[in-house]
């Protein structure tokens, strides 16, 4: 049988439209073959091998010293529970690494023995990991080291 001949007599046919049943919409027929998946969990491990981390910042003595002070007026004044925005960095549970985020929040405790702030919602904060510490109490003292 020649190759070239092969469906000749069905190509310009035209689609079949069933009478009884209906279509099945395009974005299931993708998912009926779903359970076939070979690599199962393959998408995710990529999704995390790709994702990003940040590498976190060793602060310099300056920073250090800036941020003692700050930490020197939060236990001044924490009586009235400020609100202080901290930025810190969190360690990744799954890679190396991590990120920074920035919570704002009043100041509950500062226990300088085991290296924590507690905040008023009870996040604790570990203090070597802080590299910036803002807020409204500090526009009354005198305090840039940059």
């Amino acid at each position: 049988m020649n190759n070239n001949n092969n469906y000749q007599d069905i190509i310009n046919l035209p689609h079949h439209i069933s009478k009884k049943r209906q279509q099945m919409p395009i974005s299931d027929r993708a998912a009926q073959f779903a359970p076939f998946a070979a690599l199962t969990g393959y998408e995710e491990n990529i999704k995390e091998a790709t994702r990003l981390t940040d590498t976190r910042i060793e602060i310099d003595e300056e920073r250090k010293l800036l941020l003692n002070d700050k930490l020197q007026i939060i236990i001044n004044n924490i009586k009235v529970e400020p609100m202080i925005t901290f930025t810190y960095f969190i360690y990744d549970n799954k890679k190396s690494g991590g990120k920074y985020i920035d919570i704002t929040n009043q100041v509950k405790k500062i226990n300088i023995t085991n290296g924590y702030i507690t905040l008023i919602d009870k996040t604790k904060i570990p203090i070597e990991e802080i590299i910036d510490i803002q807020g409204e109490i500090f526009k009354n003292y005198q305090i840039d080291y940059n």
